[in-house]
């Protein structure tokens, strides 16, 4: 995913600029436009460098208090790396057309509504003459099916204009696909399966295969093979922000253990703070990591102090920053569940910061034993580094050195 910067977000960062009271907050929002405005051609700058400055802008605002702000740069930052999408950043803001609503989006989803009701009362009309002994809520689970099912509509060779919906095919279809994307290394897992699926002929080899699941078991472990040498690449790699590293893990909460299902789509979850990943365990509470850079790391991890190893003031902070996430999910555990559906009451945080690399002076040995004597003392919240994690990963591979 790359870093977008155009006309539409230099806009919006000149609204943003007139929101602030504070002058520091102003003078951080100032810098971000021009560090855009410096590109050659006409062309505006974006890159790492417009990320970084948006996150620190972000950072003064929630500093001071400027909530608001916040939020508005959070939408630069998403709309920068692309986690909002361009109609949608122009509808919220009304950069264009002197503040007015886009009428001809507002048409295509209105015409686009009136096909759907049309269909949904047609089709309602003949479940209910196929049975008509069926209540209520027999026909909201028939309409709620074919929802899912719409996803996988197909046109047929045959019949120029015309296309079919197929009842039942789309838990078929949501198993393969996760099959194909969890499992098998290919780059548009739902196009995949959506050809498998839609052929009866490879629908039918894939399932009499006797060896398919062995043979899906080798690409999975092929897969995450692939995928945790990205992230040692990246954790050794002496010029790997926070970012990098972040964009390297997500996607995979199996590093961290069998004791997650996956991570939340969310991850503002409390107004003013941004988890790096948000992690659900099986009883779905929720786990946050908060990633510091790895060899990259400036000062060391561990000190001397009366004989023996202690964590340096860099991970304390560190630890001090995953407990105020804490508390804030702690203080809102009730409106987070009921916007969001995830359990904080009980939830805990792991700190990856650093790698035995920056202190190559001290055994590697030495400096988990200090990381681990320091957990014992620390409720909720664990500290190891990007070595650590990554060998107790590749030993879940069946890999006995973790390498």
């Amino acid at each position: 995913m790359g870093v977008r910067s155009d006309f539409s977000l230099d806009l919006q960062l000149e609204y943003v600029h007139e929101q602030a009271a504070n002058d520091e907050v102003k003078r951080a929002i100032a810098s971000v436009i021009q560090h855009m405005r410096t590109g050659r051609g006409g062309h505006r700058r974006g890159g790492k460098a417009l990320v970084q400055l948006l996150v620190e802008a972000r950072g003064h605002a929630a500093t001071v208090g400027e909530w608001e702000v916040v939020r508005l740069l959070q939408d630069s930052l998403d709309y920068a790396e692309e986690r909002i999408l361009q109609p949608d950043f122009h509808e919220r803001y009304r950069l264009f057309r002197d503040g007015l609503r886009n009428q001809h989006l507002r048409r295509f989803v209105a015409g686009t509504l009136e096909i759907n009701f049309k269909y949904v009362a047609e089709a309602g009309r003949e479940f209910m003459e196929l049975h008509p002994g069926a209540g209520v809520r027999d026909l909201l689970a028939h309409i709620d099916s074919l929802s899912h099912d719409a996803r996988y509509l197909v046109a047929p060779e045959g019949r120029p204009g015309r296309y079919s919906l197929f009842r039942g095919r789309a838990e078929r279809m949501v198993w393969l696909e996760r099959v194909l994307r969890e499992r098998v290394d290919i780059e548009d897992s739902e196009e995949a399966a959506q050809r498998i699926a839609a052929s009866p002929e490879a629908w039918a080899l894939l399932a009499a295969d006797p060896n398919g699941q062995m043979i899906l078991r080798a690409a999975q472990l092929q897969q995450r093979s692939a995928r945790l040498a990205s992230l040692r690449e990246v954790a050794e790699d002496r010029t790997a922000t926070e970012l990098d590293l972040q964009k390297a893990l997500e996607g995979q909460h199996w590093i961290f253990g069998g004791r997650y299902v996956g991570e939340a789509a969310q991850r503002r979850l409390v107004s003013g703070d941004e988890v790096d990943i948000p992690l659900i365990r099986g009883d779905g509470s929720l786990h946050i990591v908060e990633l510091k850079r790895a060899v990259s790391m400036q000062g060391p991890l561990v000190k001397r102090h009366r004989g023996a190893w202690v964590p340096t003031a860099a991970v304390h902070d560190a630890v001090g920053q995953a407990v105020n996430y804490l508390v804030g999910l702690d203080e809102n555990r009730q409106q987070i569940f009921e916007e969001f559906g995830i359990e904080t009451r009980r939830a805990s945080a792991i700190v990856l910061i650093g790698h035995p690399a920056v202190q190559p002076s001290v055994p590697e040995r030495e400096i988990n034993e200090a990381l681990r004597t320091f957990n014992t003392h620390v409720n909720r919240v664990e500290v190891i580094t990007y070595k650590e994690l990554i060998d107790n990963a590749g030993r879940s591979l069946g890999d006995p050195s973790g390498t």
